[in-house]
């Protein structure tokens, strides 16, 4: 039976070099009261230190000063495995500076390593994340030199070659939950997603480990079924009644957490009165362009950036009703929800866990996915989650894009100053970017096109100024937007020619 205790009895528990998994998904289902208390107790003794955090996604709310950050600032923590980064910017300087380890792992991966902890296994194999920067070939999950655990090795099974996950060994899981009823069991009725809580806790019974939960209070409404965490697997329970579902957001609109229902309509309305005013002529252009690839009856994922203007587009264009957008988090339905809320879905009409989603897609049932990235190569491979200076973490690119049936790339020709007009359906490049973002190599392969060619995959490169298409060979352009020099705008911006389609005066693209 789980004890009621304060937040500062509850992480006394926490021992020394305990390996940690924190049940989060950057603003959403984030026990910050618990690593806040953490962060308080390690300030004042020096203990517990040592420690290794892991979390699937990220645990951070996109500020420097994030108290959830604060016991890898203080010292207190050696190794962080992530699959997400950019939330947390503090964490992101200890990593580049070498202060401490730093691991970075497809959230797929890791959500799969979870649920194989649960059961006991040592290691998870798939073929999720092979020639991709994961893969040992191409240097593995480290960061830093202070990463100098393997957790990703290779395995060949019938001549077929594998990544091989090591499995950690969990001594604490810190989560957060909305309620406990008089028994202990955790619902999440005012969350946006539940993650994998449910492994996690039994990952760390099978260990011998400590789970510590915190809710919003108590409640006595519910069905058996509506329990996520049985209280029977719990041992503390922190009551903390000014928690709030979304961190940095004192309101939270219903339709994140379910409480509201709305049709395809309301969702349509919601999303064109509470969404992002495009004023972006570049990301208003792109997402134009990219939601012609929308077609009746697709399940498809919209990922973060530029890709959200797709979705705002479908929503203009009334298509919301007639797809299935998903977010990796485990949101099917509706439409994703952006900024801090980011992981949330307006009006989905229902949420798995994050492991049972990734099935989903390593299973190849995405029709088609949008994504971005800081850079594509000549052959079509893709960066989208590292730069120097610049860590955001791989997250759910690696799974969602390696198996999608259609990939599609939503991003700017160059950055750095790029300035653009749209009028009268011509585009006009007012002002260069500084940074070119169509390289002879990508400096880390998040996507990798070899992979495409196996399993025939569609991908598209749509900027503000022309498309290009995965050819065998690498990069075909295939489009050029009405008022863009051939020459000027596109391939004298190259490093390395570019095969051009034969058509490609035929596909000159009204933007409408």
């Amino acid at each position: 039976m789980a004890e009621y205790v304060s937040a500062q009895e509850a992480v006394s528990v926490i021992q020394n070099g305990d390996f940690i998994g924190i049940n989060a998904f950057l603003t959403l289902a984030n026990p910050e009261e618990l690593l806040g208390a953490l962060a308080d107790r390690f300030d004042i003794t020096g203990e517990p230190g040592n420690l290794t955090l892991f979390c699937e996604a990220a645990f951070g709310n996109w500020e420097k000063a994030s108290g959830c950050e604060r016991i890898i600032t203080s010292g207190g923590v050696k190794s962080v495995m992530l699959s997400h980064y950019a939330s947390m910017p503090g964490t992101i300087e200890m990593v580049l500076e070498n202060r401490i380890a730093g691991y970075n792992l497809p959230f797929g991966a890791m959500s799969h390593m979870v649920r194989e902890a649960a059961r006991g296994s040592e290691y998870y194999i798939t073929s999720g994340g092979r020639n991709l920067f994961v893969d040992p070939i191409f240097g593995g999950s480290k960061l830093n030199e202070k990463a100098s655990e393997d957790w990703v090795g290779e395995i060949t099974i019938d001549g077929e070659r594998f990544l091989k996950y090591k499995i950690p060994k969990f001594d604490i899981a810190l989560i957060k939950g909305s309620s406990c009823d008089r028994f202990g069991n955790i619902t999440f009725e005012k969350e946006s997603c539940t993650l994998d809580a449910l492994s996690l806790v039994q990952a760390v019974r099978r260990n011998g480990g400590k789970v510590i939960v915190q809710v919003g209070g108590f409640t006595e409404k519910r069905r058996p079924w509506e329990c996520i965490i049985p209280g029977a697997f719990v041992d503390y329970i922190v009551i903390c009644p000014d928690q709030v579902p979304i961190l940095g957001l004192d309101e939270v609109e219903p339709a994140y957490t379910g409480d509201r229902f709305m049709t395809p309509d309301e969702t349509t309305e919601f999303v064109l009165t509470h969404g992002t005013v495009n004023t972006d002529a570049i990301r208003a252009i792109i997402a134009k362009r990219a939601v012609r690839e929308l077609h009746p009856g697709a399940v498809v994922n919209i990922g973060i950036g530029i890709p959200e203007e797709v979705g705002v587009e479908a929503a203009k264009r009334n298509l919301l009703g007639r797809v299935t957008l998903t977010v990796e988090d485990g949101a099917i339905g509706g439409m994703p929800a952006a900024g801090k809320a980011f992981g949330s879905a307006v009006g989905a009409h229902c949420v798995i866990n994050a492991a049972q989603m990734f099935d989903f897609y390593d299973g190849g049932g995405l029709d088609l996915c949008y994504v971005g990235a800081m850079e594509v190569d000549r052959y079509g491979n893709a960066n989208s989650h590292y730069s120097p200076g610049k860590l955001a973490g791989i997250g759910g690119f690696a799974n969602i894009t390696q198996t999608a049936k259609k990939v599609v790339f939503a991003m700017a020709f160059s950055a750095g100053g790029l300035e653009v007009k749209e009028a009268y359906g011509k585009v006009r490049i007012l002002k260069e970017g500084k940074i070119p973002k169509f390289v002879e190599n990508v400096r880390a392969v998040s996507f990798a096109a070899v992979n495409a060619h196996e399993i025939g995959q569609e991908v598209l490169y749509i900027t503000e100024r022309c498309v290009f298409r995965l050819g065998k060979e690498g990069l075909v352009l295939t489009e050029v937007y009405p008022g863009i020099d051939l020459k000027k705008d596109i391939l004298d911006r190259i490093s390395f020619p570019v095969k051009i389609n034969p058509d490609l005066e035929k596909s000159l693209v009204e933007l409408a």
